[in-house]
């Protein structure tokens, strides 16, 4: 049965609450719903432009704590009682503060949930915190997974934050991670569903604009691109080890050459990955994200390599399809390597587009009107730097 307050807020759900349809996504008028209905909450009311398609950003609270190591309170402990016996120090974030290269911190988030019974949520870094390759997962109490809000979840949020190649300045409210929310359990993922639907959309373009069949197996597959766009001379970047500190408030701000190195198009070979580097590299495919999906990058899948290839894994509905105007956007990939050297071969697969149905269309859709950054990209770099 549906309880009370569910049926309020979700009245056109009603009705034969055990099908497929009724399972999924919230977009971003049901969002609106469960912050106007007191779901979410915060001591600074959440503004419009933290509300995206299908999910919502949180903003970082007044205080970070420097911890000796990263944790997961488990079953029988709330964040705030393992904060207290890992602290080594707080900072405030009232004021602007740096994050430092290489540390651990825990920061309790401004917004808090007391969520139904029927909704749970996921989080994910933002696409910038990714490409700068700072590490953020979500946790709460009594939690026993990273970046995992469990259905009827009332309490705090957290954020556990490792800048792993930058060091980087934030403040209170600045926007690190995004919560999306999840009606139901989540839906297995079906490749006879995705095929059906690159059918009716066509999914994947190339960099001609050329439409091609999606390779479709566990996920939409997403491969590498060594060669450069249109016969680019540089296919990606690599991070410098020692750059200067980076204020994430600016934007189109920093000269790149300060952070970043150049990689050109391999003559031979591939590309081998060096572990103690951050990569920038960008998929051979362009992908569409049509209105009534969303999508998530799994992150890292041992089937195809021992690396990591995106740390924001969300993809909006209408990326890369505008009012199905768009023949796809590049996914930018944010790579490295575990433990040993990789080599990375042009059109190696490298990773997997998860396609996830909405409860409804959302009234606006990732692209320019919304602000959205990345709808048109090709190899770019975090909004903080300038064009190289």
């Amino acid at each position: 049965m549906m309880s009370g307050d569910m049926a309020n807020l979700f009245p056109e759900l009603e009705r034969d609450l055990s099908a497929f349809q009724n399972k999924g996504v919230l977009p971003a008028e049901k969002i609106k719903e469960l912050i106007n209905s007191g779901y979410v909450s915060a001591p600074q009311r959440l503004s419009e432009d933290q509300i995206q398609p299908a999910s919502i950003d949180l903003r970082l609270g007044a205080v970070a704590y420097r911890v000796r190591a990263s944790f997961l309170p488990g079953r029988n402990s709330t964040v705030k009682r393992k904060i207290e016996a890992l602290k080594m120090h707080e900072i405030d974030l009232s004021s602007a503060a740096v994050l430092e290269k290489g540390c651990v911190y825990i920061i309790p988030l401004m917004e808090t949930l007391r969520l139904p019974q029927e909704i749970s949520a996921r989080a994910n870094p933002k696409s910038t915190t990714g490409r700068l390759d700072v590490f953020t997962r979500l946790i709460s109490d009594y939690g026993t997974e990273f970046e995992r809000v469990q259905a009827g979840y009332k309490g705090d949020l957290y954020v556990e934050v490792v800048p792993r190649t930058f060091s980087v300045l934030v403040r209170e409210g600045t926007k690190l991670n995004q919560l999306r929310f999840i009606r139901g359990f989540d839906p297995p993922h079906s490749d006879h569903k995705l095929d059906k639907l690159d059918r009716e959309e066509t999914l994947v373009y190339m960099a001609n604009d050329e439409a091609v069949d999606a390779t479709i197996l566990q996920g939409l597959r997403i491969s590498i691109d060594l060669q450069g766009i249109s016969g680019a001379d540089i296919i990606g970047y690599r991070a410098k080890h020692h750059a200067p500190l980076i204020d994430l408030s600016k934007i189109n701000y920093y000269d790149p050459n300060d952070f970043w190195e150049p990689i050109p198009a391999p003559k031979a070979d591939g590309l081998l990955l060096n572990p103690d580097d951050f990569y920038i590299l960008l998929s051979k495919e362009k992908v569409r994200i049509p209105p009534a999906f969303a999508a998530e990058m799994v992150a890292y899948d041992p089937s195809v390599g021992e690396f990591r290839i995106h740390y924001a894994g969300f993809f909006d509905p209408g990326f890369g399809y505008g009012n199905n105007d768009i023949k796809g956007t590049h996914a930018v990939l944010e790579v490295r390597s575990h433990e040993v050297p990789f080599l990375l071969e042009d059109g190696q697969f490298v990773g997997r587009l998860i396609y996830e149905q909405l409860l409804g269309r959302p009234e606006k859709t990732y692209g320019v009107e919304i602000g959205s950054s990345y709808q048109s990209q090709g190899l770019s770099l975090s909004k903080q730097f300038k064009r190289f």
